[in-house]
């Protein structure tokens, strides 16, 4: 990780900066890790002529930092590390990679990840004797894209034996993945951690970010690598959430920012772990799993509001999300609206959503931590919701709703279920494969850099701008041309009059030459650097 000191005062000119109070200002100047002035070029000269150093921008595009709302840092850096399926286009690939990485690793445990079915066309994943035989003796975990199931060789079976969710021959859901997967996590070494860790935050900060939110909790990560992560020195600033129900104190045992992220009221789409109010279209024996009810959603939002600290949940059926309504009511008769709203609680993924819940949700404050790349693999016509839900399939992510509703959007990834890819994450929100649910290109860049800080509670007006007073949090991007918001009917809440003094953005039409990250700085100190453009130090007067 890049972590070299910085001047006290510096001076960025030639640019084209990306600011709500002067959107054609080419010149930024920094004081001690907050901005201090923007404008043109010549007046920054003038201002700044002692500027300790001086950065020649020779016209590329500086931002404001990206925020990925929802990560999973550790298996995100194993999937760079290890055994990467993501890429296999059929069942053959998938057994030929995992051949290959058994014989070429020499590990006892494989972790591998990123298979998916349904791309496949053989339609169905690896038995357990196909799995058996490509692992030549090694124990095989391997996540599903959705990591809501799993394959695992007879090695690590065992350990799930007996658990709701077991199959003799097939994938592990439910509690008998879970049962695995800590299995697994419990067999990776520190050093192993430690590297996935790095090569995870490494790369999030080559791709122009400057935050993450760790979604842990004792079924996904573990209290370990919570800790681990947390302590961890450079790079972008981790944001850790622990999803467990227990007293509030616990948020403070585990260093964590609240009791949410990836605390289950259900499972996956994929996997036909997403509760539903009516069953699978292509599996009519299963409506999906439930793990909390209503009472036990409402108490542990009375606890976190009372204690003033998040709570969250991981939701996506539209069963589930019609439970997570009740507990918001039930917690309401306790706590009060008002209260309940202050306490800016989370909701992760959000997919199935009516109009009349979203304007529920907006009403208590929630927060949606939404990832727009769920819908660009998934969504359309022929994807994969529309294979496991039929014609409910077309009408998930509704990003477009929510806002309208008023509930805060922050966009990210939950790597590694998709890539860490800022840019082409904003795309996605725009060009949304259902008609209507997509954001403007404004709303949907906001989202995914001052609304990261705004769902972590920071929401001074400032953070995740670039204008006087606000923390030098940005990213110097190669990108060629930019172009101004036109009107825009989907989100009415963002004015796209030129006298409103919207800032230009890259072009984020389908297939565009997304921008390319030249530094990333963190509070103004470079987390990310290959910027090889001219700059000038002066040394002590």
């Amino acid at each position: 990780m890049t972590t070299r000191s910085v001047p006290a005062r510096t001076l960025l000119t030639g640019g084209n900066i990306h600011s709500p109070v002067d959107p054609h200002a080419t010149a930024m100047a920094v004081e001690d890790g907050i901005v201090v002035w923007l404008g043109q070029d010549s007046v920054g000269r003038t201002l700044y002529e002692n500027a300790d150093t001086v950065v020649d921008l020779a016209g590329a595009f500086v931002a404001p930092a990206f925020v990925d709302a929802h990560v999973h840092a550790t298996s995100a850096g194993l999937l760079r590390t290890g055994l990467d399926l993501t890429a296999c286009a059929s069942l053959t690939e998938c057994l030929d990679a995992i051949r290959a990485h058994v014989r070429t690793s020499g590990d006892q445990l494989i972790w591998g990840h990123g298979w998916d079915e349904t791309k496949w066309p053989e339609r169905r994943p690896p038995t357990r004797a196909e799995l058996d035989a490509a692992a030549e003796g090694a124990a095989l975990y391997l996540s599903r894209i959705d990591v809501h199931s799993a394959l695992v060789s007879s090695a690590l079976l065992d350990h799930a034996r007996g658990a709701d969710g077991f199959s003799e021959d097939g994938p592990l859901t439910k509690d008998a993945h879970h049962r695995v997967r800590r299995a697994a996590r419990a067999a990776i070494t520190p050093a192993q951690r430690a590297d996935a860790q790095t090569a995870f935050l490494d790369h999030a900060a080559s791709m122009g970010i400057a935050s993450v939110h760790e979604c842990a909790g004792p079924d996904i990560s573990g209290a370990d690598d919570f800790a681990d992560l947390l302590a961890r020195i450079g790079g972008p600033e981790v944001v850790g959430y622990w999803g467990e129900r227990g007293p509030a104190d616990l948020a403070t045992a585990k260093g964590a920012r609240g009791l949410a992220g990836d605390l289950f009221v259900d499972g996956a789409i994929g996997s036909r772990t997403a509760a539903l109010c009516h069953p699978y279209t292509d599996r009519p024996d299963t409506s999906g799993a439930l793990y909390l009810d209503a009472a036990a959603i409402g108490e542990h939002l009375r606890v976190c509001t009372e204690a003033g600290i998040q709570a969250g949940f991981h939701v996506i059926g539209d069963g589930a999300v019609a439970e997570v309504i009740d507990g918001f009511a039930i917690a309401e008769k306790t706590v009060g609206r008002e209260a309940l709203a202050g306490a800016r609680h989370r909701l992760e993924h959000l997919e199935m959503v009516t109009a009349e819940q979203a304007e529920r949700l907006g009403q208590w404050g929630v927060v949606a931590s939404v990832q727009p790349l769920f819908d660009a693999a998934w969504g359309g016509a022929d994807g994969m919701y529309v294979e496991r839900l039929g014609e409910r399939g077309t009408l998930l992510n509704p990003f477009s709703r929510l806002a309208a509703a008023g509930v805060i959007l922050a966009l990210g990834s939950d790597a590694p279920v998709t890539r860490v890819d800022p840019w082409a994450t904003v795309q996605a929100a725009v060009h949304h494969r259902t008609d209507g649910h997509g954001l403007s290109p404004r709303a949907a860049f906001t989202a995914h850099t001052r609304g990261g800080w705004r769902a972590a509670g920071v929401d001074d007006g400032l953070t995740g701008t670039l204008q006087p007073g606000a923390p030098a949090t940005y990213a110097i991007w190669d990108a060629p041309e930019l172009v101004s918001a036109t009107a825009d009917s989907r989100v009415q809440r963002w004015s796209t009059d030129p006298r409103s003094r919207v800032p230009a953005l890259p072009p984020l039409h389908p297939g565009a030459d997304l921008p390319a990250c030249l530094r990333t700085v963190l509070r103004g100190h470079p987390i990310f650097d290959r910027f090889d453009r001219e700059e000038h130090h002066r040394g002590p007067a």
